[in-house]
This record gives structure tokens, C-alpha cells and sequence, in this order.
């Protein structure tokens, strides 16, 4: 009864606090809506090598499927009839090692390449960065510089805002169907895509497969821009795994330019205490990824070199000396000696030769024929009318050249056997040849239940040393 007494007396109760508890988050950040990112324009140095790179990359890309060879499209990867043309050299399903080696060579020079000057890939060449630079351009040309663009979202919809933006947003779209068309030209006959896409006779599919990639052209390079490197790209999260501490990459000098502060430019900034940097902002204005490179070397930098352009810039108005943020290594800023050649890039050149080396042999090795051998599956053999041993076989005859050709077929491994069908056969370019023979044998001359046997592919004309060699079983009637 005490107990409850005191319970229910406001004189007795222990005073109580009201406090906020915050929930441990396990050091994962809480997700903060993304502020749109305004890039200023800047010139310089390695802004205009980026543009002559992205032209140049833009030229190829649009070129090399309008490029022919032999009568057809020199570079075409055509899946439906599975067949790559690679100019004078046919890939089929059968060559896939090829294009594995390939592969595997091009991640290998990504990792030289990233050992030795870091993300420049992202900056000068990845397809994600030159699209966004090209759609930001129509920004600036039809809305105006960053402040202006901004200033436009600030405002209410009126006739001005609605015009740009649809203009804007037209020109993002048909740049992304331009891409599109091309990108799928490399896939299908590119001059038939364009005319049946524009005089609406493509099929279904086609129509669907470019709309599909002008969509993600229009969202990645439009409205995605800095997410695709930050958050989707798998390159930036493992880049780090190929840094080392004399890998050149954007830096900023921070011994040189701390501490920084805004000042005049015929006052001496060493008497008052300050370094190189005026806190001016303009390297995290130009950033395509809104982030500050003098907070230190970031997964999200794509060594694009804006922020340097633009310090540059400043330093010279400031009649200070270039370089605050530049292309530099890690030691370099430490002042220790710079090794540009190590073992670690010395292994990947090493391995960049070897696999060139395999691969150039892998395509001089390549046979450009090859036979395919399909028995009769209703019965092993079978007795002829004269009391011969018969088997059946079904050879496929893959022409991987780029040329009519003729070849011979025939046998070896058995003796006197008969051969009933065609021996020499034309093969049109990139086709397959299906070509019916039986093989018959006298019982007699057949000592065991199974034979191996051996079919010949030999090209006669145009003459050549080309040959291939197929096994196969011939089978004695019990």
C-alpha cells in the first residue's frame, strides 16, 4: 500500500527528463535527396585535350559502322545469324575464345592504364562522361551559363523557361536516338536501320531495341550524370585496388596551399598567413561530381582535369605560380622520390606482351574452315542391297572466310571404302554448307566392330594450304 502511496504522489515521484535517443546507424550515412549539380564552364589546357579526345572518340564510334569491306559492313556484330565481322576476319560462336582474349586484353591495358595516370579513362574517354559533356553543351548554349541555368530552375514555368527547356530536352532526345542508331548499327546493317527507322518500316524489335537504348542514352547522360560514376559504375570501387602512391592523378598541393582565404592580389599572402588557395571555389564548380578535390584523393574524381584548368586560371590572375592542383603522385607532394617504373606496371606490361603475343598467334593459327560431323541417329549401319556395310553422315561445311570457296572432302583411316555423294563443294562466304554422304565398305575387308576414320577438308580453289581434319567411327554391321 506504501509503495503505491507513493506511486501516485507528484510530491514522492523521481523527476523525469524527456531525452532524444538517437538510433546508431552502424556508420552507414542516412540518404540525402541529391542537389542537382550546376558544372561551370572553364577552358584550359586539358579541357581542350579532352575535347579533341571526345571528338575524335565521337568520329570512330559514328564512322566504323558506315565502313565497308568485301561488299558488306566492315566491323558487324550480328547476332541473329551469329557471325561477327571484324573487316576481313568472321567470328562464329566457335571463335568466342578470340573474343575472350580480347576482352581479357582490354581489362589488362585498363589496369596499366589506371596503375600508371589513374582514372583518365573516365575523364577523356568513358562513353557516360563524353555524352554528359555533350548534352551540359546544350545546356549552356540553349539555357545559358551555371548561374543562369540555375536562376532558370528557380523560376516559375513561364513562356522563356518552357521554350528552353523544351528545346533542351528535344535536343537531348534526338542526339540519344542518333546514338542509339548508331549503337545498333553495330549490331544490324546500319544503313537498313536508319531507313526503315525513319520511313517507319523497322520491325517491332529493332524499333524497340533503339528506342531502348535512346531512353538510357537521354536518362544516363541527362539526368543520371554523376550518379552512373558514383553509384553504378563498378570501376570507381575498384580503382583503388590499382593505386599505388606513384600513380599520377588530379591532386591538390596542400602544404603549398593551406591555409587558404580570400585576399587581395597585390597584398602578400605569406605575410598574412595564408597559402596559395583563395578559397575561391571554382575547382568544385567546374567538378562534373560536385566534390572538393583539396579534401584529398576521392573514389568520385574521374581525373578529368577541370579543377585544374580553372586553378590554373586563377593562379595566373593571381600571379602565382600554376600547378596548386595538377596531375601529380602521392609521393611527389611528400617530397620523396617518384618512381614512374615499378614492378607492379612492369607485371602488367609484361602481361599486356604475352597476351598480345597469344592472341596474334591465336589468329594466325585459325583455321578458316571447319566440319561438323552429324551420324545418322536412326541407325548405326545398315547392309546394302550388294551385301555392302553402309554408314550414313550429315557434314556441315562452316566457311569462316570472306570468299567463295571450294573444297574437297574425303577420307582416310580405311581402306577401299566407297564414297556415295559429292566430294567437291562450293561454300558461299560466312556459310554453312550441309552436305548428305555414305560411306560403304565390303564386310570382308572389316576386321573390327568400330573403325575410326578421319574426314579431309581440303580448299582447292582458290588454291590454298587451308585443311581441316574431322574424326569420326564407321561401324561394322553385327
Amino acid at each position: 500500500m506504501k509503495t503505491e502511496n507513493n506511486k501516485s504522489n507528484p510530491e514522492t515521484r523521481i523527476p523525469i527528463k524527456n531525452i532524444k535517443i538517437h538510433q546508431p546507424n552502424n556508420g552507414v550515412e542516412e540518404y540525402k535527396p541529391r542537389d542537382q549539380i550546376y558544372v561551370r564552364k572553364v577552358t584550359g589546357f586539358f579541357q581542350q585535350l579532352r575535347l579533341k579526345m571526345n571528338f575524335i572518340f565521337l568520329t570512330i564510334f559514328a564512322v566504323i559502322p558506315w565502313l565497308q569491306y568485301n561488299g558488306h559492313q566492315a566491323i558487324l556484330f550480328d547476332i541473329i545469324d551469329q557471325r561477327f565481322y571484324l573487316w576481313g576476319l568472321t567470328l562464329w560462336p566457335q571463335d568466342l575464345t578470340l573474343l575472350a582474349w580480347l576482352f581479357i586484353l582490354s581489362a589488362f591495358v585498363l589496369f596499366f592504364v589506371t596503375t600508371f595516370l589513374g582514372r583518365v579513362w573516365c575523364g577523356y574517354l568513358c562513353p557516360q562522361t563524353v555524352w554528359t559533356f555533350i548534352f551540359i553543351w546544350f545546356e549552356e548554349k540553349i539555357e545559358g551559363s551555371a548561374n543562369q541555368r540555375k536562376k532558370l530552375d528557380s523560376q516559375k514555368l513561364d513562356f522563356n523557361k518552357f521554350w528552353r527547356k523544351a528545346l533542351k530536352h528535344s535536343c537531348w532526345m534526338f542526339f540519344s536516338v542518333l546514338t542509339a542508331l548508331t549503337f545498333v548499327g553495330y549490331f544490324m546493317p546500319i544503313e537498313e536501320i536508319y531507313t526503315d527507322f525513319f520511313t517507319f518500316n523497322t520491325s517491332f524489335a529493332a524499333a524497340a531495341t533503339v528506342w531502348f537504348f535512346a531512353l538510357c542514352t537521354y536518362g544516363n547522360a541527362g539526368w543520371m550524370r554523376e550518379i552512373m560514376c558514383l553509384h553504378m559504375c563498378p570501376y570507381a570501387r575498384f580503382q583503388s585496388a590499382m593505386f599505388d602512391k606513384d600513380t599520377i592523378t588530379v591532386s591538390y598541393d596542400y602544404n603549398r596551399g593551406e591555409s587558404r582565404g580570400p585576399r587581395g592580389k597585390k597584398q602578400d599572402h605569406k605575410a598574412m598567413g595564408l597559402g596559395d588557395c583563395i578559397d575561391c571555389n571554382l575547382c568544385v564548380q567546374v567538378c562534373p561530381t560536385g566534390i572538393d578535390i583539396r579534401n584529398g584523393l576521392q573514389y568520385e574524381c574521374i581525373n578529368c582535369g577541370a579543377c585544374v584548368d580553372a586553378c590554373d586560371g586563377v593562379m595566373e590572375n593571381m600571379n602565382y605560380a600554376k600547378g596548386l592542383i595538377r596531375y601529380t603522385t602521392e609521393n611527389e607532394l611528400k617530397g620523396k622520390k617518384v618512381r614512374l617504373v615499378r614492378a607492379k606496371l612492369i607485371g602488367y606490361a609484361v602481361v599486356l606482351v604475352v597476351m598480345s603475343g597469344l592472341l596474334v598467334m591465336e589468329i594466325v593459327n585459325r583455321v578458316p574452315v571447319s566440319l561438323e560431323i552429324i551420324r545418322d541417329r536412326n541407325q548405326l549401319s545398315r547392309e546394302t542391297f550388294n551385301g555392302d556395310v553402309e554408314n550414313v553422315y550429315t557434314l556441315k561445311i562452316l566457311n569462316k572466310s570472306q570468299t567463295n570457296n571450294t573444297y574437297r572432302v574425303s577420307v582416310r583411316g580405311i581402306d577401299n571404302v566407297k564414297w556415295i555423294g559429292e566430294q567437291e563443294v562450293t561454300v558461299k562466304a560466312a556459310n554453312v554448307y550441309t552436305l548428305p554422304i555414305s560411306l560403304a565398305m565390303d564386310p570382308y575387308d572389316l576386321t573390327e566392330p568400330m573403325t575410326t576414320i578421319t574426314f579431309v577438308l581440303k580448299q582447292i580453289s582458290p588454291e590454298s594450304d587451308v585443311m581441316f581434319e574431322q574424326e569420326s567411327r564407321f561401324f561394322k554391321k553385327r
